[in-house]
């Protein structure tokens, strides 16, 4: 890896398939362990956890979670809590008066039509009030190490400015990156990429010359747009 930053014109034309293992290897090399950031003891409790992240930090979530599951960390004890209860608790996560309704409605569910236990199962998951495909995807991933690729805002927009999807939707991206990457590592790289763009590749502040994947694999549109940013920058400076 270098740490000086290419024009575009001396970036090495490589194959999508060379690419995508230059990818992986930086990847492990960065982050040779992934462990979930939500806090979590269980499917249920993990379920719950990434429900309240729609819209909001990790590190809120897991600032919320303790006192939640203080009450109630299983279906059972969460029902008997009414749903204006659980909302203000889960408030600082924002959207609470729908969060706190597709938990009380999930918990229900769980215990009604699953003896009290998380589904491993898509479809059951996704019947669910409050959990859509990537939510689904976490719990199978993370809770029952079932191969899944959820695609949240960071991987949507890294796998875009590595030229390795169109950017045009999560479904596609998703699609995209279950073609090009080994089913084995799905559940490693969801995480690892979350990690880099959050570290490396972030939507605002982006630096070319800390980005060592873009830099070196990203699109060429994408660089040529950044470089072309930096010298509007730079020009603007220098006049000053």
């Amino acid at each position: 890896m270098t740490d000086a930053l290419e024009p575009i014109s001396k970036i090495e034309v490589i194959s999508k398939k060379e690419k995508v293992q230059a990818i992986i290897e930086i990847l492990d090399e960065l982050y040779p362990e992934v462990p979930i950031p939500l806090d979590h003891t269980d499917p249920y409790t993990l379920l719950v956890a990434v429900l309240l992240s729609a819209q909001c930090t990790d590190e809120r979530v897991n600032q919320i979670t303790p006192k939640l599951f203080a009450k109630a960390d299983n279906p059972y004890d969460m029902v008997k809590m009414t749903i204006d209860e659980i909302k203000a608790i889960i408030k600082p996560c924002g959207l609470s008066p729908m969060k706190s309704k597709g938990i009380w409605h999930l918990s229900q569910m769980i215990i009604e039509q699953h003896h009290g236990e998380v589904p491993q199962d898509f479809k059951a998951l996704e019947a669910m009030p409050g959990v859509g495909h990537k939510t689904a995807s976490v719990v199978m991933a993370q809770a029952f190490n079932v191969p899944a690729f959820p695609v949240d805002t960071h991987i949507h927009r890294l796998m875009y400015r590595w030229g390795l999807s169109n950017g045009k939707s999560v479904e596609q991206t998703e699609r995209d990156g279950k073609r090009l990457f080994p089913k084995e590592k799905w559940n490693d790289l969801h995480l690892q990429i979350i990690y880099y763009g959050r570290e490396y590749c972030p939507a605002r502040g982006f630096n070319l010359d800390k980005c060592i994947i873009t830099r070196q694999y990203g699109r060429k549109s994408f660089i040529n747009e950044v470089l072309k940013e930096q010298s509007k920058k730079a020009q603007v400076k220098k006049n000053k």
